[in-house]
């Protein structure tokens, strides 16, 4: 019998299996993809951490695995999956308690990447948890509200390079704090709580006027501006003047709509119908439309061909493993034909090394960044790298 797993998935459709085995990959954690019941046992060990058990299988459907774990004494934790009413789930969590085994959450298909995500962040190794703990800052609210009043939020801009030319297509806003005592403070330290306050409109508002009154200072072959990449939020998408207070702004600035990239995450859309009326007003506008961190959100999959977006980035979690784990590599060559089956272009984030660029490029993605070119730059450092980078021939 092969050596228990940590991670162990039991389900019948082939993309589940794919997408959970690439989110543990990026996780550092294995996962075993089981198919059938008789697969699954035999990854079953002392050593499994958590179970993550689709209810409605061909054969012996999850009620039953459940039965016998209990017969087994398993003290795996138990993530129960499933399409059906939730109240079903509900009862099969309380059917494997009296079994005595310990479910700590259950998944409705479609569901959420993070969901499973969080879930999953319990059972990471507890030295993995205290780095990433450490690189947390508590920082008082008041510092918040001063900083959206006072300039203190500034962006940083990365290029993005079209693969087959060298070409620089578009410049990413990404949004830094530069705090009077702290020094400069990175979004994963600040974005959720200023969603927490309330004040992710403002902040919104603050970024995208600053980016196309700066971007105004870079130029691209023959004078073009580059398109601009900006982040939209959850909030936006619900406020049905926004594609109007969005093309003022715009016509304030004399920036083509056209140029202008609205990226938006695939937890963003969840509200579809709503979303989908600002989207859709938002091309008739000639506003550019991109699916950010695509692969992180299950969900997205059932809506994606609705969406009138022109570009897929995929996450850097898949990026960043794909040379080493097969899982995270077929995921970059499903979204990357995905995207191009959709007419989209696709654009990798994250990228490292001439290894990750060339598995890029023989599996025909459009667009790239990260560091192997440039890190995150100041406007006047971008100003400098877009000279260098004409100087060097390379566009």
């Amino acid at each position: 019998m092969p050596s228990a797993d940590r991670i162990v998935l039991i389900d019948d459709d082939r993309v589940v299996g794919e997408i959970v085995s690439a989110l543990a990959g990026s996780m550092g954690l294995h996962c075993a993809v089981t198919r059938t019941a008789d697969e699954f046992f035999q990854h079953i060990g002392p050593d499994t951490s958590v179970i993550i058990l689709d209810l409605v299988m061909p054969g012996m459907d999850g009620i039953e695995i459940l039965r016998l774990l209990g017969e087994r004494n398993c003290q795996a934790h138990i993530i129960l999956m499933s399409g059906i009413n939730i109240r079903v789930i509900e009862t099969a969590k309380k059917l494997a308690q009296s079994h005595g085994l310990t479910v700590i959450g259950h998944l409705q298909k479609p569901f959420p990447i993070p969901q499973l995500q969080k879930l999953l962040t319990a059972n990471l190794p507890a030295e993995k948890l205290a780095s990433e703990k450490e690189e947390q800052i508590d920082i008082p609210d008041e510092d918040l509200y001063r900083a959206l009043d006072s300039d203190e939020i500034v962006l940083y801009y990365q290029p993005q390079i079209n693969i087959a030319t060298g070409v620089v297509t578009g410049l990413e806003a990404l949004s830094r704090w530069n705090h009077p005592e702290l020094g400069l403070v990175f979004p994963d330290n600040f974005i959720s709580r200023i969603e927490t306050l309330g004040l992710m409109d403002k902040f919104c508002w603050i970024t995208a006027e600053r980016a196309l009154n700066e971007v105004k200072q870079f130029s691209i072959p023959n004078g073009h501006l580059p398109r601009l990449a900006i982040n939209v939020s959850v909030s936006s998408l619900r406020d049905l003047k926004f594609p109007d207070i969005l093309m003022n702004l715009a016509r304030k600035y004399d920036f083509p709509a056209e140029r202008i990239v609205l990226e938006i995450t695939e937890s963003g859309l969840m509200e579809f119908s709503l979303a989908l009326d600002v989207l859709t007003r938002l091309r008739m506008r000639n506003f550019q439309l991109s699916i950010d961190d695509f692969g992180t959100g299950y969900s997205m999959m059932k809506q994606l061909q609705n969406v009138p977006a022109i570009e897929l980035k995929i996450d850097k979690t898949f990026v960043q493993h794909m040379h080493a784990n097969h899982s995270d590599l077929v995921m970059v060559e499903k979204i990357i034909e995905m995207g191009h089956e959709l007419e989209m272009e696709v654009t990798a984030e994250g990228v490292e090394t001439e290894e990750q660029f060339k598995l890029l490029s023989q599996r025909g993605c459009d667009s790239v960044q990260g560091f192997l070119f440039s890190r995150a730059l100041p406007p006047h450092e971008m100003i400098s790298w877009l000279q260098s980078h004409r100087a060097q021939k390379l566009l």
